[in-house]
């Protein structure tokens, strides 16, 4: 059911971007303006991405995910009201096509975050290639759809579909039955859990490079979709068709290609999959706009739906791998921005360079520009060997309870561990503390450091603030068979006759002033 919403989601998603790019070229002859339509409908995912992923950690998914499709159904509504009115422009369009972006915007960190909670993570691969598939049968079934719609009763009965099927999707996911969340604690407050998110990324190498690595990769790919109605109108007899044929061929190579991912991957490493489909996409989007005939655009468009899903695939999988789940929203949501902000940044600049130009002069500059930025950045891989797990643990260490009464907001904590190491060992202890760093880091602390004594070699003082009594609670929920294992690694260090001793305190305030 949940597989079957999302399809709709995204055909309602492809139909809207189909009538509102085409309807703009009615509109306008501007190529500049023609490109703000996706960058329109992108923008919003990079402003409002980690406020959404923040909120489908905290509240409930099903509900949430819900609300997401009464949101897109209301535009869709509104904007087949002003179309059968005729009294849509250009800049209520671009409008309209923003405020739709807001669903988009709200609606895909909680579907990521879903799908890692109904597979096992051995699964998760092919369950996101499942996705894939659903995405790009949008590609293929919502241009068709808009597409014969357009032509056969014009472009106002695309926005009443989608609205239509924005209820259906919503009907579907209201039958979902969730399992609420077990947890003696409150729930997390909202900018705290944006701030914890932000964080988390921040201080994960390996999410900052996928993270690098989308932005990257849309900016560059962007080109071609944000200019093809400008290129479908350059072909012989190019019309709405000729649009949606263009479209549907890309659709159906990346649908081709997500069939196929699971096997591909048996032979092809993830690295691999990103720098190949990088420069494949770069030269299939050169022959799209120098074709001057359909037939050889609809097979180059083909081969770049090709490598648009098996890169875009490669980068979601390592980002799921890399984020445990209480923070796989938030980091989804900022994987989602990274995306987003290089579709919408990619849009607006390779329109304005056509606009200044040439369609073609854009588009191979683009592609120009994706495999000299690949070659320069090449030292930094998304892995695909050793990947972390991050299965929730429950941690080795439960803390004594306090003896003193402490109010859930009273803060901050500050935690202290005392280690006792062979000096000789001090080098390799600094990495395995460097790795902790992070660690504590990404759980939500507020600070950390390390400090050795100065009358006693191999001593060493672990230092970290959480927030308040309560978060430092939280994240004692957040720990993961990875974060057991770190512990481990440290604890093979300590020589002393006891485990390391732990101390806790609770922040006092001080009034007054002194002299």
């Amino acid at each position: 059911m949940l597989w079957l919403a999302w399809l709709a989601a995204n055909v309602t998603m492809w139909m809207n971007d189909v009538a509102s790019a085409w309807l703009m070229t009615s509109l306008t002859e501007s190529a500049f303006m023609v490109a703000m339509v996706q960058a329109a409908s992108t923008l919003p995912v990079f402003m409002l991405g980690l406020p959404s992923g923040a909120m489908a950690d905290i509240v409930d998914r099903r509900r949430y995910f819900a609300s997401t499709q009464i949101w897109v159904g209301c535009i869709a509504v509104l904007l087949a009201a002003l179309s059968f009115l005729d009294a849509l422009t250009a800049p209520v369009l671009l409008g309209l096509t923003f405020a739709n972006g807001i669903g988009m915007a709200m609606r895909w960190p909680v579907f990521a975050a879903i799908v890692p909670d109904l597979v096992p993570r051995q699964e998760l691969p092919p369950a996101l290639a499942l996705n894939g598939i659903a995405m790009n049968m949008s590609r293929v079934i919502g241009p068709i759809i808009a597409g014969a719609l357009i032509a056969s009763a014009g472009i106002a009965y695309v926005f009443l579909v989608n609205a239509v099927m924005s209820i259906v999707a919503f009907a579907l996911i209201m039958r979902w039955r969730t399992e609420p969340k077990i947890s003696a604690l409150p729930g997390e407050r909202f900018f705290a859990a944006m701030r914890v998110g932000l964080q988390h990324v921040v201080q994960s190498p390996r999410l900052r490079v996928v993270l690098m690595r989308i932005f990257l990769f849309f900016f560059q790919a962007t080109s071609l979709t944000a200019l093809l109605p400008v290129i479908a109108r350059r072909i012989e007899n190019g019309g709405p068709g000729t649009f949606t044929v263009l479209l549907a061929a890309m659709g159906f190579g990346a649908l081709l290609m997500a069939l196929n991912l699971t096997r591909l991957r048996r032979h092809v490493d993830r690295n691999t999959m990103v720098y190949g489909g990088t420069c494949v996409h770069a030269a299939a989007s050169v022959a799209a706009v120098l074709s001057p005939n359909l037939w050889l655009a609809v097979p180059a468009m083909a081969v770049a739906g090709m490598a648009w899903i098996g890169t875009a695939n490669s980068l979601t999988v390592a980002a799921q791998l890399a984020l445990p789940n209480w923070v796989r929203a938030r980091g989804m949501s900022i994987y989602q921005m990274a995306l987003m902000g290089g579709s919408a940044s990619g849009a607006a600049l390779w329109g304005y360079l056509a606009s200044m130009t040439s369609v073609p002069t854009s588009i191979l500059a683009a592609a120009a520009a994706g495999p000299i930025v690949l070659l320069l950045t090449k030292r930094h891989g998304v892995g695909g060997i050793g990947d972390d797990d991050l299965t929730p643990a429950a941690p080795a260490f439960i803390a004594p309870p306090p003896v003193i009464e402490i109010d859930a907001n009273e803060g901050p904590v500050m935690v202290t561990v005392e280690y006792l190491i062979d000096p000789a060992k001090s080098g390799e202890f600094r990495e395995v503390m460097q790795e902790t760093r992070l660690a504590r880091l990404r759980q939500g602390a507020l600070s950390w450091g390390l400090f050795r004594d100065t009358t006693h070699a191999g001593r060493y003082i672990e230092y970290f603030l959480d927030e308040n009594w309560i978060e430092h609670q939280r994240r004692l929920e957040r720990f993961t068979a990875a974060d057991i294992g770190l512990r481990n690694r440290r604890l093979a260090f300590h020589i002393g006759k006891d485990a390391p001793r732990t101390t806790r305190y609770i922040g006092e305030s001080v009034q007054g002033s002194t002299r």
